[in-house]
């Protein structure tokens, strides 16, 4: 689905929700839309609904604060000189309580819990007459609910205690809610999923892809267990996607995933669209600088590719600690292997598997990647997500690459995690390991070892599939780790040397934003921080 700013009449009512009083000399006009009359069929609640998969293009969110908040602090991409200010400080961890980015995120993840809030709260005032509304609206609110579990599932994860609001009275009530215990949001977002996948379709038409599925709902349900360390209950909903009615697997081509044709493929789970643009144009292309459903209309593209880009704007290396986690003992023998992915995942020499050209589809053919040996932090710069296959620049942020949020192989990855975590070490996550190392051409495990082993065949196999995903950062904190591994990475890393990683990252500031804002948010914050 592209999430497009036709919904000006949905979005206008919105931002007249949030805003003063009426005054008593103010007189309705009776030819005006209001929030009470105007969301009485399927076709607004649709509206309402496209325009709650519109904030994930928000400030903040994927169109692209997301991947560098999530690519630096998780310590796959370090910047270059070209980064300076605000991403600067995410990139050297010396970010506090008014970070912009962060800001940004808290903001859009609330942005999106207010919307989901209005679509269940519309619907339930609106009674259809006939099966065929009935069964659209049911179908909406269980999309809003997937949508305000994913936000909160962010939320938890991130900032553990946060303000729990699941009403639309509550939100514009102008009250000021507390923190509530983390372990609360987390049932919260357990029952919105589990509602969810009661009315959700199993799949779309072509004209509704990256609408949550079924499937999207029970991916997600499972990783929710996983982070909480129900071991059990997680697997048996992941188990269930590799069952009837679902007829996901992995996609032939590893790089297909993350090119400008993955509108469709058997992996998709979740994506954020992007595109195609060149169907409908792409409005304003810098609209993620500030403009969302403001500048130019249909926007919905991402500027990770110009961002990362080593021939456009190049604000990021692929760190070398990533970049050296592509070679490992061989699992077949002695000696080291270079993983297959990495020339997936990175442009840099022969020496360290990744790509060594670029352009291959130009019209001038293929050109040699500029590797600089001299280079004193490393010349390795992302592929994944780029396009360079096709152009050689893309003169402007604007590319159509959706962004992948739960795939079929990182589904079977958490799989092998729920045995493994259970001690269980045999044929069960040894298959679903070598099955996604099987896609690529890697060399099989015979055997995964003991716990302490499989583990750490888990954690690599994790951090070299998904690697540039933001999947990594979540991974470490869950695991309990991330202080150890960041701090240890940084410190060997060329052109840099710190380990900044403190006890109190584990959970991101509060944002200045609500602090400022919520009273009852702001007396409970320890240390400025958390």
């Amino acid at each position: 689905m592209k999430y497009i700013t036709r919904l000006t009449v949905v979005i206008s009512l919105i931002a007249i929700i949030t805003s003063c009083k009426k005054s008593l000399l103010e007189i309705d006009s009776q030819g005006a839309y209001s929030y009470e009359t105007y969301f009485n069929n399927s076709d607004a609640l649709n509206q309402a609904t496209v325009a709650t998969y519109a904030t994930l293009l928000h400030n903040g969110l994927w169109a692209r604060e997301y991947y560098f908040i999530f690519d630096l602090t998780g310590y796959e991409a370090k910047r270059t000189n070209n980064m300076q200010g605000d991403l600067a400080q995410l990139a050297m961890y010396t970010f506090g309580t008014n970070q912009p980015q962060i800001g940004d995120l808290w903001k859009g993840l609330y942005r999106m819990i207010f919307r989901a809030n209005i679509v269940i709260d519309r619907a339930n005032a609106w009674s259809p007459t006939n099966a065929d509304d009935q069964n659209k609206v049911n179908q909406y609110v269980a999309e809003a609910k997937f949508l305000r579990a994913y936000s909160y599932f962010n939320i938890v994860s991130l900032w553990g205690d946060a303000p729990l609001i699941t009403d639309y009275e509550s939100m514009v009530a102008n009250n000021y809610p507390e923190r509530s215990p983390a372990a609360n949001i987390w049932t919260a977002v357990e029952t919105d999923l589990k509602d969810a996948q009661n009315d959700l379709p199993v799949v779309y038409s072509t004209a509704d892809l990256g609408r949550a599925t079924k499937g999207a709902a029970t991916a997600l349900l499972g990783k929710v267990y996983l982070y909480q360390k129900k071991w059990g209950e997680a697997r048996t909903e992941l188990l269930k996607l590799t069952q009837s009615p679902y007829t996901y697997k992995l996609d032939p081509s590893y790089d297909h995933l993350f090119s400008s044709n993955n509108q469709v493929s058997p992996e998709n789970i979740f994506q954020v669209m992007n595109g195609p643009w060149t169907d409908w144009g792409i409005g304003n292309q810098y609209y993620v600088f500030g403009g969302q459903e403001t500048w130019g209309g249909k926007a919905t593209h991402s500027d990770r590719a110009q961002e990362y880009g080593f021939r456009d704007w190049n604000n990021v290396y692929i760190t070398n600690a990533a970049v050296k986690a592509f070679t490992y003992p061989n699992p077949a023998g002695a000696g080291n292997y270079i993983d297959p992915r990495a020339k997936s995942t990175f442009y840099g020499n022969a020496a360290s598997g990744g790509a060594t050209v670029y352009c291959e589809l130009c019209p001038g053919g293929s050109k040699p990647y500029p590797f600089n040996a001299d280079d004193q932090q490393g010349d390795y710069k992302w592929k994944k997500y780029q396009y360079y296959n096709e152009v050689d620049t893309y003169g402007g942020p604007a590319s159509s690459i959706n962004a992948q949020v739960i795939r079929y192989a990182d589904v079977l990855l958490m799989l092998a995690e729920t045995y493994i975590q259970e001690s269980n070490t045999g044929s069960e996550p040894l298959g679903y390991i070598n099955d996604v190392r099987a896609r690529v051409g890697a060399t099989l495990y015979s055997s995964l070892g003991d716990q302490a082993s499989a583990m750490n065949i888990l954690k690599r196999e994790r951090q070299l599939e998904l690697c540039g995903e933001q999947s990594r950062y979540f991974d470490l904190i869950r695991w309990g780790i991330a202080k150890e591994i960041i701090n240890v990475e940084r410190g060997a890393e060329p052109g840099d040397g710190t380990q900044p990683f403190q006890d109190k990252h584990l959970l991101f500031p509060i944002p200045d934003v609500e602090k400022n804002y919520n009273p009852a948010v702001a007396a409970g914050v320890r240390n400025d921080w958390n």
